[in-house]
C-alpha cells in the first residue's frame, strides 16, 4: 500500500478526499464545483483550474450520486459516465493537475478488502448491508496503484486511524 505524506496528489491524478483541513488547503468552499459543473466542462476544460494555484479542479456531490442510485446503477454510472469524464479530465491536462472529489463521509463509507486492495463503497439506505465496487468501476482494477493520502499533522500516524484522509490514484485508465 503506498502512502502519500505530502501534497503530490493535489497537482495530479485522482483523489476522493474527506480530511476538512486538506481540503480547505487546498481550495476555499467558493471554488468547489458540483457534480453537475464538472460534467458541464467536460470537453470544455478551462485553462487554470479554480483551486490549487491553478492546479486543482474539487468536486463536490459524488456521494449524493451514489447514494440517489441503486448499487447495480451506481456502478454503472460510475463506469459509462463519471470514469469517462475523469479520462477526459486526465487526456486535457496531461495528468498534470488534480482532480479531488470531496466525500465528506468517505472515511466510514470505504473499506479496503486487504488481501485483494478492493475498494468498496458502504451503500446507504434503503441498500444498506449492500456494497459498490468502486475501485473496480471507478480504476478500472488497478487499485494496487492507489495511495492512502496521509495527513501529516494528526498525531496518530496509523494508515488506518485519523491520519488516514483520502485515496490517490495517479492515472487511470
Amino acid at each position: 500500500m503506498r502512502l502519500l505524506q505530502d501534497t503530490s496528489w493535489t497537482r495530479r491524478g485522482s483523489a476522493l478526499l474527506w480530511g476538512g483541513d486538506a481540503l480547505l488547503d487546498i481550495a476555499d468552499p467558493t471554488e468547489v464545483l458540483s457534480m453537475r459543473q464538472f460534467f458541464a466542462l467536460a470537453g470544455g476544460w478551462p485553462e487554470d483550474l479554480p483551486s490549487g494555484k491553478g492546479n486543482t479542479l474539487v468536486v463536490a456531490g459524488l456521494e449524493g450520486c451514489l447514494d440517489a442510485l441503486t448499487p447495480d446503477d451506481a456502478e454503472v454510472w460510475i463506469e459509462h459516465d463519471l470514469k469517462p469524464c475523469m479520462l477526459n479530465f486526465q487526456e486535457e491536462y496531461q495528468g498534470q493537475a488534480g482532480l479531488v472529489f470531496w466525500l465528506p463521509t468517505g472515511r466510514q463509507r470505504i473499506h479496503m478488502v486487504r488481501a485483494t486492495d478492493a475498494y468498496f463503497w458502504h451503500c446507504s439506505p434503503p441498500f444498506s448491508g449492500r456494497t459498490v465496487a468502486l475501485g473496480q468501476r471507478l480504476w478500472g482494477g488497478a487499485e494496487a496503484d492507489v495511495g492512502r493520502i496521509i495527513d501529516q499533522r494528526e498525531k496518530n500516524q496509523d494508515i488506518d486511524g485519523p491520519a488516514w484522509i483520502g485515496l490517490h490514484h495517479p492515472r487511470i485508465s
